[in-house]
């Protein structure tokens, strides 16, 4: 379980394929206090720490986290979003997120707001992929909250501080992101008719 309040981030420094797994290298300032078999949220999604030294960690995604999120668009170089799972006791200052990808997403507008930025994005339209204004909405593992909701668009506010601190400062029209929709929005989805 995290929070969507990133901790660091991270830049892939190396990739291996193996069969159809993919293992990434990633380079962070909390590299160096991560365990093997820990989990950590890579761009929101959950994945296990199978190597690591003072600089660098190293996870594996199988297909199905590579078909479900942007991660087989990782390059050499890529910005990575990152944070360890949530500690009992410890303040959720974002929303409560699984590390669960529902589906990707494409930036649509990017607007400079003076000061901040607005983001707009377009999904593909599903019973469970509801946003509601001024809900939750993860992207890329950041917790988000949504306006100018529809059934398969929404646009998020990114204050200077996330901007600098996450990898939106990457995000541009036609990039790629990863969605966890509300957890709580899900289930009352699939309690409804047709759900």
């Amino acid at each position: 379980m995290f929070t969507g309040i990133i901790e660091a981030l991270g830049q892939v420094t190396k990739i291996e394929h193996e069969g159809s797994n993919i293992h990434f290298t990633i380079a962070s300032s909390i590299s160096n206090e991560l365990k093997i078999d820990q989990s950590v949220a890579h761009n929101g999604v959950c994945l296990t720490v199978t190597a690591c030294d003072d600089k660098t960690h190293t996870v594996t995604a199988i297909q199905e986290t590579i078909q479900k999120s942007n991660i087989g668009k990782w390059e050499v170089g890529s910005d990575v979003n990152l944070e360890r799972c949530l500690k009992v006791g410890d303040r959720l200052d974002g929303h409560m997120v699984q590390g669960h990808v529902d589906t990707m997403a494409t930036c649509i507008e990017k607007k400079d707001a003076d000061g901040s930025w607005v983001f707009s994005f377009k999904h593909e339209r599903h019973l469970n992929f509801t946003t509601v204004e001024k809900g939750s909405i993860c992207i890329n593992g950041t917790s988000l909250t949504v306006f100018d909701s529809t059934p398969d668009t929404f646009s998020v506010a990114i204050i200077p501080f996330t901007y600098e601190h996450t990898n939106f400062k990457s995000i541009e029209v036609d990039s790629t992101v990863n969605l966890e929709f509300d957890i709580l929005g899900k289930y009352i989805a699939r309690m409804l008719p047709g759900g």
